[in-house]
């Protein structure tokens, strides 16, 4: 796989990574992939709607350093799935350099959703692109699939009129 990024963006309107793949397991297409990053801060709740529109995959992060976030992540999902409700989601356990203890612990946020769990090091790259593919692969099969959300439609009839 063959990944390439912009340099991080500590702008909110802006995507902080963009990852450009091309590889034969999505059938030799080069795929250009937007990862938004919504912070999870309260000063940018307003916002995260706006981003959810035309997702067609999400990866919830909490970190491993910070019991609030875990905390936060049902607000986050519901929040996501009211405006998304079929896109695949992930979870990931940031920071386990920092917590490695974290990783003999059981969740059941993602147990309890369905998502596959993660237990990443932004810091030292553990899982990262595990976790991204695994994120891309099931974002371009929701894309491609017929379990669309309803923007989905809207937007597809767009495009073809």
């Amino acid at each position: 796989m063959t990944v390439s990024t912009t340099k991080a963006n500590t702008s909110i309107t802006e995507p902080l990574k963009i990852i450009v793949l091309g590889d034969s397991a999505f059938d030799g297409k080069q795929l250009d992939i937007e990862f938004w990053d919504t912070a999870g801060q309260e000063k940018f709740d307003n916002i995260h709607h706006s981003y959810f529109h035309q997702a067609h995959a999400c990866i919830m992060i909490f970190d491993a350093t910070q019991k609030v976030t875990y905390k936060n992540l049902d607000r986050w999902y519901n929040e996501l799935r009211d405006i998304r409700p079929h896109i695949p989601c992930l979870c990931a356990v940031n920071k386990i350099d920092a917590a490695i203890e974290v990783t003999k612990k059981l969740f059941s946020f993602p147990k309890k959703h369905d998502m596959p769990l993660y237990f990443v090091s932004a810091a030292d790259d553990t899982n990262v692109v595990r976790l991204f593919r695994d994120s891309i692969r099931l974002a371009n099969a929701y894309r491609m699939g017929d379990t669309q959300d309803f923007i989905d439609q809207v937007l597809r009839e767009l495009e073809v009129g």
